[in-house]
């Protein structure tokens, strides 16, 4: 009998526990877990029984050598699935599905097992076959399989670390390298510090699509930045991932399903079902590169017949690329006919990328905007996980030299993680180079502030041509913006969501609670410059340009009117769903009308603000219209 290679247990305690307070990021590379090995998928390609049928086993390599050797038993009740049709593996770990010309077979890793993971990192868990191979592509597609194997065989290891109830599963949308520079950025940014934790042991790291910028060529570069990670890794597809050259979309993502594997598919970990969809329909256009948010019939008939095998009651993520909505619209198509698929399933939460912007919605919420579209209420949370890649990659260079890329709903480049306990499940959005409790960002919206956004927004929307206005620091208010009653603290809470709280409390004064911008009760959409967060919206403005005038995420206090000259300390506290608290200080100066120029400029100097800085102002020639629309203005 095969010798079983020893493995050393899970470290105690390596998952975050829900509801506790946020750990700080390890300072040092972590080392991935020892029961991660380097293996493959076996084909054999002999002559199959009946060409018509692939079969095979899912089988427990106890030797670690890929191949199914002849004492080593199977493993039952495993689903299979051939891209629509899903089986399970009988009590010797064999199934058998109909063969298609065109299809990715892949299995469902059931929790306390583990599939092997390539030289890089990522996850190995499926075949493609296609006869002839891809039509002929830029990056090359899938190479001719020829007829069909004899047998395709899934190797699996016990693991302990997917077996534990306490999961931490990192999701990271957008890292969108559109060049080596940018892959660098990630390197350097939110990749790094992915690299850093040792809490995602089993459950791995799920790239959220849009992985690299339609430069296909750029695979490898990504698959080397992410190789550090330490856990399994598995990708999404997103609209800049595809063959734009295909010309259809049953081979637009034939280069992404060669190198990082099926375009919906599914995982299990601890006691969550993962569930992977393909939210991207390609019209076959190369010239406009033009594509819809939907998931395909195929699709959805995939995800019933993977969710036969699911209890209701289970915990289950299911994750697209295009977020099936956002606080500002419904975006997937057919979202309607996807919430009948998963309605008998009241613990499933749906996480999207995309927008590069950072939602919470809650269950329960309705918005103007998508009972037009159909959606009356939000029946499944809705998760939007902001983007490694932030805004683009855009902004001036910070500290670190990286792009501060501040998001145009007031958020930063960042990871968001979902953390669960075996009964529920929490989340929490980590900053790029941040530690965990930075999840405040604060500033002072005024009408004096409002008239120069404006004035900056036109700028840029004339292709910055004409002289700039001068810029003004938002913590300067003069008197008579306070005696409007229109000037407002604001607070974008990066962890918040609809029931969360913000309080303020200024020169000591008893806290207000400050009220939510966004708050899903069935309201239109909150948008405009009094909407809008001055921190995040200045430094934008002096650069890029990107800002939305809306957020999801953000809450408003007034500042009071008596509020005599000079400088003045206001402190806010954040409290979000679960309890977990994050304080924030932000410290204003109220000046007189004609001081307030002459203030603003040493207040930017003193923040080190240089409106000269060297800033990065990218046109993306695969943005089209309306992902432009939905990310920016």
């Amino acid at each position: 009998m095969p010798q079983r290679l020893l493995r050393p247990t899970a470290a105690a305690g390596a998952a975050l526990t829900l509801l506790a307070p946020f750990a700080a990021t390890s300072a040092h590379a972590a080392s991935p877990p020892a029961e991660l090995y380097e293996g493959h998928v076996q084909v054999d390609r002999g002559t199959p029984a009946d060409p018509e049928v692939l079969a095979g086993q899912v089988f427990d390599d106890v030797n670690h050598n890929s191949r199914l050797d002849a004492e080593e038993r199977g493993v039952p009740g495993v689903a299979v699935s051939n891209g629509i049709d899903v089986v399970q593996t009988d009590g010797q770990g064999r199934y058998e599905l109909p063969v298609e010309d065109n299809m990715t077979v892949s299995i469902t890793q059931p929790a306390g097992w583990q599939v092997p993971v390539d030289s890089d990192m990522f996850a190995q868990f499926s075949y493609n076959h296609m006869r002839g191979g891809s039509p002929e592509l830029r990056y090359g597609g899938i190479a001719p399989t020829g007829g069909t194997p004899r047998a395709v065989n899934f190797p699996l290891i016990a693991s302990e670390s997917t077996a534990s109830a306490e999961q931490s599963c990192p999701i990271a949308s957008d890292t969108q390298a559109y060049d080596r520079t940018e892959i660098g950025y990630a390197r350097d940014g939110a990749v790094g510090d992915l690299a850093d934790r040792d809490d995602y042991a089993g459950c791995g790291v799920l790239l959220l699509g849009d992985n690299v910028g339609d430069d296909l060529s750029l695979n490898d570069d990504l698959r080397d930045i992410y190789s550090s990670m330490n856990g399994p890794i598995r990708a999404a597809p997103g609209n800049h991932d595809m063959d734009f050259d295909a010309g259809d979309d049953a081979h637009s993502l034939d280069t992404f399903r060669e190198q990082f594997g099926p375009a919906n598919f599914s995982y299990d970990v601890g006691r969550t079902h993962f569930v992977v969809l393909d939210s991207i329909e390609y019209s076959g256009d190369e010239s406009t590169r033009k594509y819809w948010e939907k998931i395909s019939e195929d699709q959805l008939r995939w995800l019933e017949n993977d969710l036969r095998h699911v209890p209701t009651s289970a915990q289950i993520v299911i994750a697209t690329h295009a977020p099936i909505l956002t606080h500002r619209e419904v975006v997937v198509d057919n979202a309607a006919q996807f919430y009948e698929v998963i309605a008998e399933y009241p613990n499933a939460v749906t996480v999207g990328g995309h927008t590069h912007t950072l939602e919470n919605l809650r269950r329960g919420e309705t918005r103007r905007e998508w009972a037009a579209a159909g959606i009356r209420e939000l029946s499944h949370p809705q998760l939007v996980a902001g983007a490694v890649s932030g805004d683009w990659y855009s902004g001036g260079l910070n500290a670190d030299g990286l792009p501060s890329a501040f998001t145009s709903d007031a958020a930063e480049p960042g990871v968001l993680t979902l953390e669960f306990d075996g009964a529920d499940r929490s989340e929490r959005y980590t900053v790029r180079n941040e530690s965990d409790d930075h999840q405040l960002l604060l500033g002072l919206n005024s009408p004096q502030w409002r008239s120069w956004a404006r004035a900056a927004q036109d700028w840029q929307d004339a292709d910055k041509q004409g002289e700039q206005p001068e810029a003004i620091s938002e913590r300067v208010v003069t008197r008579a913006d306070l005696a409007t009653g229109e000037t407002w603290l604001t607070t974008s809470f990066l962890g918040g969501s609809s029931d969360a709280r913000v309080e303020v409390g200024i020169d000591g004064r008893k806290p207000q609670v400050a009220k939510h911008t966004q708050p899903g009760r069935g309201e239109a959409l909150a948008k405009g410059w009094e909407y809008t967060d001055p921190y995040t919206a200045s430094q934008n403005l002096r650069t890029s340009g990107s800002v939305g005038r809306t957020s999801s995420h953000l809450w408003r206090v007034e500042v009071p009117s008596d509020l005599d000259l000079g400088t003045h300390t206001a402190e806010v506290r954040g409290t979000d769903r679960y309890g977990r608290e994050f304080t924030e200080t932000l410290r204003f100066t109220v000046v007189e009308d004609e001081e307030a120029a002459a203030a603003s400029r040493r207040t930017l100097a003193e923040d080190g603000h240089d409106t000269a800085v060297e800033s990065r102002v990218i046109d993306r020639p695969g943005l089209d219209s309306q992902e432009a629309l939905r990310a920016g203005r």
